[in-house]
């Protein structure tokens, strides 16, 4: 597997008994891409992550996280001037108390024609990769399909998590400009029905939140799945993700799944607060990877996607530290009527 995106620094808020013990922020490696291959890597999936970073010790220190949680680093770039960061509050929701500091990172500055696709590429038969990428600038959403041609021309797997930023988008085109031409590359595709209408234009119900029904919600993300592979005839695969918040920090999470022309639903998952949001939907984005590459039955994967992300919304950072044993726990515990608490 390879993971392409940018690796980022996260600084968070501590909490009261941290700052006490004069530890006033954390400091986390993130970043989608990362997320995922770290996943992977934790549950004995073969994977590599290319990025770009400055040649500087932090960088190092970083690149040696990565090979200590089992991802192959040979493929990062070392060039241009600073790392990216961004900053989250613990627990709050990637739309809400957030702020990117990625301007003029490594990674941004980045061109098409600097990466040896065909080196990178030699090894791998699946690239996964997410829209956010895209989002930060021209050039990069060019080396994007730069990327994707040289994987698609190697007849290598190709998926991407379709999570829409709108603080990112700044650079003068709207996503549905960008978006589509790299989606003519891609064979699994996972996100919501409301990014799918945001980065691609497929329709989406905008009274759906009145209904208050998962099987509205469900039925909804079957035919925009139908319409993304109409579209998109490479796509063969397509999953949703949907989670609320309700009152006393109920969190309602489940998900579904469209393909070989039928419909796969998971169960819900439901717990009273979350340790941290940030990661999840990547954790879900290494779930289905995994199922596919493991040749998992449909619903099998979607189970193991469902509880992979469900429990990462109980853990602090960015990415998941679940084996294989938790998440299958995780899932069994749900079937049973355990609630999680965070």
């Amino acid at each position: 597997m390879l993971c392409f995106g940018e690796l980022l620094l996260r600084i968070s808020p501590a909490s009261y008994k941290q700052v006490a013990a004069k530890q006033p922020m954390l400091l986390y490696v993130g970043g989608a891409e990362a997320n995922v291959a770290t996943a992977l890597a934790g549950w004995e999936v073969p994977v590599k992550y290319c990025t770009v970073l400055p040649d500087n010790f932090m960088s190092r220190h970083m690149l040696h996280y990565l090979e200590y949680k089992g991802i192959y680093t040979s493929s990062v770039l070392l060039t241009g001037n600073r790392i990216g960061v961004y900053y989250l509050e613990r627990g709050a929701d990637l739309k809400g108390n957030m702020v990117y500091d990625r301007d003029h990172s490594s990674f941004s500055e980045l061109k098409p024609g600097v990466i040896d696709w065909d080196s990178v590429l030699a090894d791998v038969s699946w690239l996964n990769f997410s829209a956010i990428s895209p989002a930060l600038n021209q050039n990069i959403a060019d080396v994007c399909l730069e990327a994707l041609q040289a994987a698609s021309a190697k007849k290598i797997r190709i998926s991407v998590d379709l999570n829409y930023r709108s603080r990112l988008w700044k650079y003068g085109k709207k996503p549905i400009e960008v978006m589509p031409a790299l989606m003519e590359h891609c064979d699994v595709v996972m996100g919501n029905i409301w990014s799918a209408n945001t980065l691609l234009g497929i329709p989406v119900d905008d009274n759906i939140h009145d209904k208050k029904s998962k099987l509205e919600y469900t039925n909804h993300a079957e035919a925009t799945a139908v319409e993304i592979i109409k579209r998109f005839p490479k796509c063969k695969t397509v999953a949703n993700t949907f989670r609320f918040d309700g009152d006393a920090n109920q969190i309602l999470y489940y998900t579904s799944l469209y393909t070989g022309e039928k419909a796969y639903n998971s169960h819900e998952f439901s717990c009273k607060g979350v340790a941290d949001r940030s990661g999840s939907g990547d954790c879900f984005m290494a779930g289905l990877i995994y199922g596919l590459y493991k040749k998992h039955s449909p619903q099998e994967l979607l189970n193991y996607a469902t509880a992979a992300a469900f429990g990462k919304l109980q853990e602090y950072g960015d990415a998941t530290g679940q084996d294989v044993l938790t998440v299958s726990k995780i899932d069994e515990d749900n079937k049973a009527g355990l609630e999680v608490d965070a």
